[in-house]
């Protein structure tokens, strides 16, 4: 069998593709393709591997060789899984790779935030210590996690993680149950008073068309003005303009975001313009350590060695 890797670039050069690439008998990587690229690099492989392109009707209609559609992530939503299954094409992702990469990530951020990590770095180097009149010099707050209210949004094994993590700063965690539900789940407090009640909200679920803005201008006039709001799911589980919106006039203080709802964002987003005070803002790099990187290769590999 034949393998395309349509965007290579995705994955840390350092990391081999060897588990790919010693199962089959070529592997063809391109760093990126386009969408006018897809078919004409397709056309002769079994095998797609794909993180982000997208792999449409259109596509999967002109590819009459392909067999495995191989996603290098956990969200299939660049696939049109109708068509493939239409085609006789089969689907695969990746689950449980990057749950401690997202983990840690959350708390990297979530610690700068709250010590001010970045911020004292760069005043010590405008303020020299051995100019100082004082043993110490506090240029901002810095406040501890333990005894702050979080609240998880999404509670599988990310949320999960997270929920594990924070308890060893001894932060109260609350696990919100769905919106809009009939009954809550044991274990579980009702959406709006988890929105309402937290220090932080952290968010894990995946994006469906409930939680699809699920974060719009009604949500954030509920949350506490002085909240931290952090988004390592989905870019579209938040309406950015009413983030932009909360942030800018005072109803919410922070939000740290690795997710959009387009990848790269088109330059007049309305998150790109605020102050670092206001928003911090990763390239969708939460998932992608190291460690998970070389876990999802493997799992591509698994899922071609099962389909064999």
């Amino acid at each position: 069998m034949k393998a395309v890797f349509l965007d290579r670039a995705t994955i840390d050069s350092s990391v081999s593709l060897t588990p790919i690439s010693s199962l089959i008998s070529v592997l063809q990587t391109y760093p990126s393709t386009c969408s006018t690229e897809t078919v004409k690099r397709a056309q002769d492989f079994d095998i797609i591997i794909t993180n982000k392109v997208i792999i449409d009707e259109a596509v999967i209609s002109q590819l009459p060789k392909l067999k495995l559609i191989c996603v290098a992530a956990t969200g299939t939503n660049n696939i049109d899984h109708l068509a493939a299954k239409k085609a006789g094409v089969q689907v695969a992702n990746v689950v449980d790779y990057s749950t401690s990469s997202v983990a840690q990530h959350v708390f990297a951020y979530l610690l700068d935030y709250y010590n001010q990590v970045n911020l004292y770095h760069r005043e010590n180097q405008k303020y020299p210590w051995n100019e100082s009149h004082h043993f110490c010099q506090f240029h901002a707050p810095v406040n501890e996690l333990a005894g702050q209210k979080l609240g998880i949004i999404g509670y599988g094994n990310i949320g999960k993680h997270v929920a594990k993590i924070a308890k060893a700063f001894d932060i109260q965690v609350t696990v919100a149950e769905r919106n809009n539900v009939p009954s809550i789940r044991s274990g579980r407090a009702a959406f709006e008073a988890v929105i309402a009640n937290s220090d932080i909200i952290s968010l894990h679920c995946p994006l469906t068309p409930e939680s699809h803005k699920l974060f719009s201008a009604e949500t954030f006039k509920i949350m506490k003005p002085s909240c931290l709001l952090i988004n390592t799911a989905r870019g579209p589980i938040i309406d950015s303009d009413a983030l932009a919106h909360a942030l800018t006039n005072g109803e919410l203080a922070h939000a740290i975001i690795d997710v959009l709802e387009q990848e790269p964002p088109q330059e007049n987003h309305p998150l790109l313009d605020l102050p670092a005070e206001k928003l911090t803002l990763t390239h969708h790099i939460a998932w992608g350590s190291l460690q998970a990187q070389h876990k999802l290769i493997q799992g591509i590999a698994n899922n071609i060695s099962s389909f064999r």
